[in-house]
Formats: C-alpha cells, sequence, structure tokens
C-alpha cells in the first residue's frame, strides 16, 4: 500500500517548483514575444479548436462543407441579376460573373474572421473560466475555420475561372497581387478581430454594431461594382484617396487585378481604371496591417487579465 502525501508534503513539493508566469505579458516588444510563445506552446489545442468548429457547423449536415459554398453562389446569382443584368452594370462589366464571385470570395473571408473573432472569446466562455490558455487562441481558431472555407470558395473560383471567363489566367506580374491580397486582408481582419473580441467581453453591444458595420463596408468596397465607376465619380481627388484608403478595398482591387483578367485586359468602352500604383498601395497597406495587428495584440494583453471575471 502507498502512503497518503499529507499536506505539508505537498507543499513542499509545489515550492520546489519552478515560477511559471501566466495572465497578462508586459512590455510592447517582450511581451508580444512571449504571447507568441505562448500561442506557438498551445499550436495543438489551437488545431483541435479549429476541427471543433468545422465538426460543430457541419454536424448532422449531409451536404457537409458542400454548404460553405451555397452562401457565396446565392449571393453571385442574386447580385448578377439583381445588379448586372437589372441595372445594367454587366453591360459595362466584362465577365461579370466573375468579377463579383471574386470579390464576394474575398469579402466573405474578411466578414468570417472578424464577425467570428468578435464572438470567440464569449463563445468559449467555459473555458476561459476553467483553466488558463492564451485567450488568443479563441479567436485564431475562428480565424483557421474562415480560411478553411475561404480556400473551398478559392478552389471554385479557380476553376470557374477556368471554365468560363472570356480571358483565362495571364501569366504575368499580376498575378503576384493575388497571394500578396490574401496576406493582407487576412492580417488586417485578424488585427480587427482580436481587437473585437476583447472589447465585446466588457461591452456586448460590440457584436451587433460589427453586423452593421460589416454590412456598411460591403458597400463602401468594389465588390459588386467596378473601381471604374468610383473613378469617373470622383475624378481622383481626395474622396477618392479616402475610399482607397479602406484596406479591405486595396486588397479587393489587386485580387481582382490579378485574376479578372477580362478586365485588366480589356480595351474601348469596356476599358477599367485601376488605383496607380496598385503594387505600393497594397504593400503598404500590409505593413500598416502588421501594425495594427501588433498593437491590437497588446491591447488584448491589457484586457484579457479579467476575461473571466466578467464572462
Amino acid at each position: 500500500m502507498t502512503t497518503p502525501v499529507d499536506a505539508d508534503t505537498r507543499a513542499a513539493v509545489i515550492e520546489t517548483l519552478p515560477m511559471e508566469h501566466v495572465g497578462q505579458k508586459s512590455g510592447f516588444v517582450r511581451g508580444t514575444r512571449r504571447s507568441l510563445a505562448d500561442v506557438w506552446a498551445h499550436r495543438e489545442l489551437l488545431g483541435l479548436l479549429v476541427r471543433r468548429e468545422l465538426k460543430a457547423r457541419y454536424k448532422d449536415s449531409s451536404l457537409g462543407i458542400v454548404w460553405s459554398l451555397f452562401r457565396p453562389l446565392a449571393q453571385l446569382l442574386i447580385y448578377y441579376f439583381a445588379i448586372g443584368q437589372v441595372l445594367g452594370a454587366a453591360r459595362a462589366t466584362p465577365d461579370f460573373a466573375i468579377f463579383v464571385f471574386i470579390g464576394l470570395t474575398m469579402w466573405g473571408l474578411f466578414a468570417e474572421i472578424v464577425t467570428g473573432s468578435t464572438t470567440a472569446i464569449l463563445a468559449n466562455a467555459g473555458l476561459v473560466k476553467k483553466v488558463y490558455l492564451p485567450r488568443e487562441i479563441f479567436p485564431l481558431s475562428a480565424i483557421g475555420g474562415a480560411m478553411f472555407n475561404f480556400l473551398v470558395q478559392l478552389v471554385v473560383l479557380v476553376i470557374a475561372i477556368a471554365l468560363l471567363a472570356s480571358v483565362p489566367f495571364a501569366w504575368n506580374l499580376n498575378l503576384l497581387l493575388a497571394p500578396l491580397a490574401v496576406v493582407t486582408l487576412v492580417v488586417f481582419a485578424t488585427a480587427i478581430g482580436l481587437f473585437l473580441s476583447a472589447v465585446n467581453v466588457y461591452l456586448r453591444d460590440t457584436q451587433h454594431l460589427v453586423e452593421i458595420a460589416i454590412l456598411i463596408l460591403f458597400w463602401a468596397s468594389p465588390i459588386v461594382y467596378s473601381f471604374t465607376y468610383v473613378n469617373k465619380l470622383l475624378h481622383g481627388n481626395w474622396l477618392e484617396q479616402i475610399y482607397l484608403a479602406n484596406p479591405v478595398t486595396i486588397a479587393v482591387i489587386a485580387m481582382q487585378k490579378a485574376l479578372w483578367t477580362a478586365g485588366s485586359t480589356s480595351t474601348g468602352a469596356l476599358a477599367q481604371t485601376w488605383p496607380p500604383n496598385l503594387g505600393i498601395r497594397l504593400l503598404i497597406t500590409l505593413v500598416v496591417s502588421i501594425v495594427l495587428l501588433w498593437l491590437s495584440q497588446r491591447v488584448f494583453s491589457r484586457l484579457q487579465g479579467n476575461f473571466a471575471q466578467e464572462l
């Protein structure tokens, strides 16, 4: 038989264990480095959370991930007929269906990251209150689910371009804009989502405000209309520069220029207008988004200390 260990012995053993820092990490540089290391140490748990979210989303569903295609396809049909045919946008926009699908695919990625991240802490309140984990993994798990859906839609988009586009892929430098646009959009959306996920714990109205902001931002980005219309309306003045300051706008336009070959090569009445120095604008937007992500993580780290009490 084993001898029971008394309380004094357990206390002595505990005292010999090394101290481990948990919770808030202070310092802009050191704190960020510790947070990244903490998230990396829990990467397996992050993967499990992503798989759990995907399984929960399609639980008891006969079609599974196929449902992730139905919403953008339904939106495509609605906007194609309502905006393209009824309002006549398709007549001035070559391969209008491909153009709209590119915008909807990018927009779906941004919207899903932001909305999913905003409610991620509340959705995992049970874990947050019971055990210490790097709380960043909960918004990151929502981002992982959004990226999975985006990849599925991207495969469909590439197939549609190959089969339906009047001008298939043009192998030039414009294609390099596509991965850069996706990275920029993901970094910016992650920065916004990480910040809002922390604020939403304290101000529960945040998630409802996000829904309204997402609706407004959709129409403030060239998704169902081309940038050409904006340029003709604003004539390159300061209002157009404010319009182009939106990172989502720059990422969507860059993706369109990369994959929407008909719009990039069209001439005459169908010629499309693109922002000058689009590649440089995209690189600057990526740098700004990285800085915003860094600042958002530091704000998140400051606010996470009282998550358990607020939940």
